[in-house]
Parts: C-alpha cells; structure tokens; sequence
C-alpha cells in the first residue's frame, strides 16, 4: 500500500475565509513536482475541524481531480461519532479517494474495546482502505500496540499514521501487527528514527513546506543509509521545531504564504502565527534551503 514522503496538506484559503481554488491547485503541481509521494487531504493540517461538512467533502474531490491519479490521494474521514466516520468514507470512497485515514475519535475518551469496535463498524460499512490515526496528544487516548494489532488482521485496514512514541512504538507496531501492515510516523522530528527501524514512511507537516528534502530523507532512511538520512534531518531539525512553535497549521501556512504558494488565513479558533515567531520559522526555512519571496 502507499508508503514513503507523504504531506499533511494545508487547505489554503483566501483572505476573506474561503477555499482558495487556484492556491490548492498550486500546491498540487507544488507537491509532485518536487517528489511528495502521497498527499492528505483535509487531515488536522487541513483544518478539518473547522471545515463545513460541504467543503470537506469538495475538498477532498477537488484535490483528487487535481492530482489526476498521479500519486495516491488519502482522504481525513475521522470523527468521534462512529456515524459520521462511515459517512466520511462513504464520500470519500465515491469520490475516488485511494483510501481513508480515520483518527481515534476524539474527546469521548473511548477504551481499547471501543476503538476496536469503532473502526472495525467503520471498515466493515465501507470498502476502501484504511489508516488508522493514532495522535494521543489532540485525541487524550492512546491507541494500544495490540488493538492496532487486533485491527490489522481486518482486511480494509491496511496501515497506521503513528504519533505516539517514535522510533520505539514504530518497532513494536511492525512486530504485532501482519506483516504486510504499513506503519507511517506521524512525527516530525521522529520520524527519521522510525523509518531507521523499519516504518514504511511519514504523514508530515514539514513536507508542505521542505518537500524536496523530506523525500530524499525519507529515500536515504528506507534504503538503510543512516549517516545520509540523519544529515538530512539535521537540516530539517529546526524546521521540525518551527512547525509546531505555535498550534498548527499556523506556521505551516505562514511559510508557504512567505514562499509565494498561499495567503496565509487561517480559521478561529487557531490564530495566525505571531510576529514573534516569524524570525524563528525564517531562520528555519533557510537552515532547510527553502527559498522565500525577497
């Protein structure tokens, strides 16, 4: 299944709060161009929690008809209601999305058994394939290594975006999991470790705005040379660190909008980045050798 440099795609929006069209399109042509492999649409970068049921949905098909099948498009239908989640994939499988990424609902706070029922409800109501979403730092729970486990024997659920416990979680989930289970990072600055021990590739943030290098990372890591990968991720450490200075996706979108490719709106209740880290993210796009607008 997809593996390797993935985005997190920001949804640009004009400065009045739409959809930006043209911007979306941009990023696309930006994304293949320099070698990103899959590209996420409308996951927590995408701003889906503040995005209307109706521009989700248009903008999970307008990137799919964008990209033209030129690399896989996974499309965000998470929820905490488990009704909702099936409605998500349903839209997303018709659109023609290459598979789903479901997170663990949120602020329900459900166990183990619930998790285990939820996303099984969810991959047994719709056939697309399926990446289960871990991040117990927005959900409050974490997903344990053997319901991840139990869940990887279903046949539409065929991999995980991790972002608990790096390179250590990542060597447990390929232990338990089948064999034929893709588990992506879901951390920046972990990310690299976890390819180093075995995890098949990442769902970043940095690759909207470092696409180039965090490909040529993401190729040195899985093809065994460390020395190559970590030099590469040593450019990329500030630029990690500056992504997630302020809630994201603010920064992300203040870098891209600093290198022509957006505006930088972003919706409330998350605030554009402050003045006060915009030196920070500069010195950071200039340690990745992003260029910015003069």
């Amino acid at each position: 299944m997809f593996q390797g440099s993935m985005v997190a795609i920001v949804t640009p929006m004009q400065s009045n709060g739409t959809v930006d069209d043209n911007a979306l399109s941009r990023l696309i042509e930006f994304h293949i161009s320099e070698g990103t492999q899959g590209i996420v649409s409308v996951g927590t970068t995408g701003e889906s929690a503040t995005l209307s049921v109706e521009e989700h949905g248009w903008v999970i098909q307008r990137t799919i008809n964008l990209v033209e099948g030129r690399v896989p498009v996974i499309a965000g239908t998470g929820a905490n209601a488990t009704a909702e989640a099936i409605i998500l994939a349903k839209h997303a499988k018709a659109a023609g999305a290459d598979a789903t990424l479901s997170v663990v609902p949120y602020y329900n706070k459900p166990s183990q058994a619930g998790m285990l029922a939820h996303f099984t409800a969810v991959a047994d109501a719709v056939d697309v394939p399926m990446y289960l979403y871990n991040v117990p730092g927005r959900t409050v729970v974490d997903m344990l290594p053997e319901t991840t486990a139990a869940l990887s024997r279903h046949a539409n659920i065929v991999g995980i975006k991790d972002a608990a416990g790096g390179a250590a979680r990542t060597k447990t989930l390929l232990e338990q999991c089948v064999d034929d289970f893709v588990v992506l990072s879901g951390e920046d600055d972990t990310c690299c470790e976890s390819l180093l021990v075995g995890g098949h590739g990442f769902i970043s943030v940095t690759t909207n705005v470092a696409p180039r290098l965090m490909r040529e990372m993401c190729d040195a890591a899985r093809s065994g040379d460390a020395a190559k990968a970590r030099e590469i991720n040593a450019k990329l450490q500030l630029l990690h660190d500056a992504m997630f200075c302020e809630p994201s996706p603010c920064a992300a979108k203040w870098a891209l909008e600093q290198m022509g490719l957006i505006d930088g709106t972003i919706r409330l209740p998350i605030l554009p980045l402050t003045e006060a880290s915009h030196q920070r993210t500069l010195e950071a796009l200039a340690a990745a050798d992003v260029q910015v607008k003069s």
